[in-house]
């Protein structure tokens, strides 16, 4: 029992996060999604459907399985066979555009994602009160870097629909900060605007932790002297506050509710570990259990090495 025990607790990636449903249907398509042909479509089109009208009002919950399914589908054939079978189905537009972005490499041609605009303009029409086309239509006009009126045009129609939605946040931090066309000062003055008036438990609550990670990254990647003291990062000015503000509250069973509280938890854990903030990091690497995400850890390495090295230190204390 002990050996079925560590391996039901070892760590691993889990794009769906604590999702259940989401997890069980990435499994179903892993076998089926790839062969292209019209009876797979149609029944992994029923699947996909099936799981996303599901609690229809949750913007936070339907955000996170489009995002998570259009990244697992992005090398597939099924959202582009899916929306040409169904060309009024906004799921099926939405699904299709965000898996083009998810494709398109930051070094591709960011025309590549041309036909994307039309999709989720087309799904916003059908469906006027869902953000999800705009949050799509957000992300196109990342990677193909609109100019910065038009990207805050299409930010304010995600806020009209869904006011935290975090998905849409993180975009927004992406394309302010100096490697997307913005600068630091944008970046700083964007989370300033934040911290006074989102909830402690919003589903973007963690912008600014997320922007102090950014910044922390760039600096490594400077190398030299400055990335031999890149931990003093975490003890200074806003990044000692932003860790301070949420160390102690995340951790606490039910305070984090949203679709992607464990992304948010790994991201605590991480910042929390490259402070040397050990005996914080033990309380969020327990609420985190065995589930991993790619980002930050990938940055330093294998994501589950990473992940699991650090988990090995704060709970020694070594």
């Amino acid at each position: 029992m002990g050996f079925l025990s560590s391996r039901r607790n070892r760590a691993r990636l889990a794009p769906e996060l604590d999702d259940r449903e989401l997890g069980k249907l990435l499994k179903s398509l892993l076998a089926t999604a790839r062969t292209g042909t019209i009876a797979t479509t149609d029944l992994c089109a029923a699947q996909v459907s099936r799981l996303l009208d599901q609690d229809p009002g949750d913007w936070d919950r339907r955000t996170h399985r489009i995002s998570v399914l259009a990244e697992f589908l992005a090398a597939s054939r099924l959202p582009r066979s899916w929306v040409a079978r169904e060309p009024r189905n906004a799921t099926a537009l939405v699904l299709h555009a965000w898996s083009q972005v998810a494709q398109n490499a930051p070094q591709d041609d960011p025309r590549g994602t041309d036909d994307a605009v039309e999709s989720c303009l087309r799904a916003a029409e059908l469906t006027p009160d869902d953000p999800t086309p705009w949050v799509a239509l957000l992300k196109v006009a990342r990677r193909q870097r609109w100019k910065q009126s038009q990207v805050f045009g299409v930010w304010n129609e995600v806020l009209a629909r869904d006011r935290w939605n975090r998905e849409a946040y993180m975009n927004m931090l992406g394309y302010l900060t100096p490697e997307e066309g913005g600068s630091r000062l944008q970046v700083l003055d964007f989370v300033d605007g934040l911290a006074a008036r989102v909830p402690a438990n919003a589903p973007c609550v963690a912008t600014e932790l997320t922007a102090q990670v950014l910044q922390y990254h760039s600096i490594l990647g400077r190398g030299g002297y400055e990335a031999l003291v890149a931990r003093t990062h975490w003890s200074q000015g806003m990044a000692a506050q932003a860790l301070d503000r949420v160390a102690h509250t995340w951790a606490q069973p039910g305070f984090l509710r949203h679709a992607q509280a464990l992304a948010d938890l790994n991201l605590l854990a991480y910042a929390l570990m490259a402070g040397d903030r050990r005996a914080e990091a033990r309380a969020v690497f327990e609420a985190i259990g065995p589930t991993v995400t790619d980002w930050p850890w990938q940055t330093g390495g294998d994501p589950l090495t990473e992940f699991e090295q650090a988990q090995r230190r704060a709970t020694v204390g070594a």
